[in-house]
């Protein structure tokens, strides 16, 4: 058996209700910034509900509510300057990743020097250590797919770089997962957050650099997505549902942080990075097929497994994960996406992946198998429509 090393500090709180843990949880004396986006977060009254919480415990909030779906560096910079000028002492994300992950960088910036890009290891990133603990960070996800309150990450696009970052500074203090924040996200995102989800936990699972508890997680994380996502995408009221698609989310974080995501994800940052408008996990489930057909032979094991756990249970050979994955799309309505409508085009396939490459490219080194440039092309051009 490998070697491995375990370590999550995160104190984490799952269930309905269970935002009402703000009240009591340890936080440093002072005022807390939530980091938010667009109007839904406060229209359904997610906002006040933590603005309530944090005030039972004595603190004061104030927010930043101007995330968008792919953050970006400049709105990193934008509330990093809010967060310094109002002398905050803990930071709230509160929506989907983005918002946690812009709440992630803010957090560091608080405390360090430079730029957020500074501490960017990849593309034009100046490939910065983290000197300093940032603020304390309070993870609160709306939705099921990024997993980000359980792992030490961000996403942040800066240009046409979409580029993973962080370290362990970056663990959230305390996370707060609560289903009923999670009821009213349409049928489509659901499907495409859950499918984020399912890859961060399958992805993990044949990574290079898995190891016997990542892989624990992975599997019942698949267990939960094969068995829930599709009744969450059609009945949204479905608690059970959803609180299955929550827990699936927050343990494929923990593969996150165990393991790693593979080149199948750094290949759909490069496509969002050029079109923003592309939802993420729409992107990871158009390329899937062709990219997981590459590891055959050298995770056939493996991939009997994934389907299993999916719910194939007669599952035998690597190909019975490409008929239930393909299930799976149909079940949840996303089997007829394409690229083409988010203005993918055929003539950039080759720029798409040089962009996952250069950005990207350590998650291609935990490739069960080494793909090169053409093979990047060869999935993209199969996944083309």
């Amino acid at each position: 058996m490998d070697n491995f090393g375990f370590y999550l500090p995160t104190r984490l709180f799952f269930g309905p209700g269970s935002v009402k843990k703000l009240a009591r949880a340890r936080l440093p004396k002072g005022r807390g910034l939530i980091v938010t986006g667009g109007t839904s977060t406060t229209r359904l009254g997610y906002v006040a509900k933590v603005q309530d919480a944090l005030a039972e415990a004595g603190h004061e909030t104030i927010v930043y509510n101007k995330v968008q779906p792919n953050p970006t560096i400049e709105g990193v910079r934008e509330c990093a300057a809010l967060c310094r000028a109002e002398g905050v002492s803990f930071v709230v994300g509160l929506g989907g990743g983005s918002s946690i992950d812009t709440a992630k960088a803010v957090a560091i910036m608080a405390t360090n020097d430079g730029d957020w890009w500074d501490y960017i290891h990849g593309g034009t990133g100046g490939g910065k250590r983290i000197a300093n603990d940032g603020l304390p960070i309070v993870a609160i996800p709306t939705t099921a797919g990024t997993g980000t309150e359980a792992d030490p990450f961000t996403v942040i696009t800066n240009g046409e770089e979409k580029i993973g970052g962080g370290g362990e500074k970056c663990f959230p203090t305390i996370s707060i997962v609560d289903p009923d924040f999670m009821m009213t996200v349409p049928p489509h995102l659901t499907a495409y957050q859950g499918f984020d989800a399912f890859f961060h936990a399958a992805e993990g699972y044949i990574a290079t650099c898995a190891s016997p508890i990542s892989e624990m997680f992975s599997l019942k994380s698949i267990e939960l997505i094969g068995r829930s996502l599709a009744t969450a995408v059609h009945d949204g009221g479905n608690k059970q549902a959803r609180a299955d698609v929550a827990l699936a989310n927050t343990l494929a974080g923990f593969v996150e942080t165990l393991s790693s995501c593979t080149g199948e994800h750094a290949i759909e940052h490069a496509l969002s990075a050029f079109h923003p408008s592309l939802p993420h996990g729409a992107g990871l489930i158009m390329i899937s097929k062709a990219y997981w057909s590459r590891f055959f032979e050298s995770s056939g094991d493996k991939l009997v497994a994934i389907a299993r756990a999916l719910g194939k249970t007669d599952a035998q050979k690597p190909e019975d994960f490409i008929a239930a994955l393909a299930d799976l799309q149909k079940r949840c309505n996303v089997h007829e996406l394409r690229l083409s409508g988010y203005g993918v085009q055929k003539d950039d396939l080759g720029k798409y992946a040089d962009n996952a490459m250069e950005t990207m490219g350590a998650l291609f080194r935990v490739d069960p198998r080494p793909l090169t440039r053409e093979d990047i092309i060869e999935i993209l051009a199969e996944s083309y429509r």
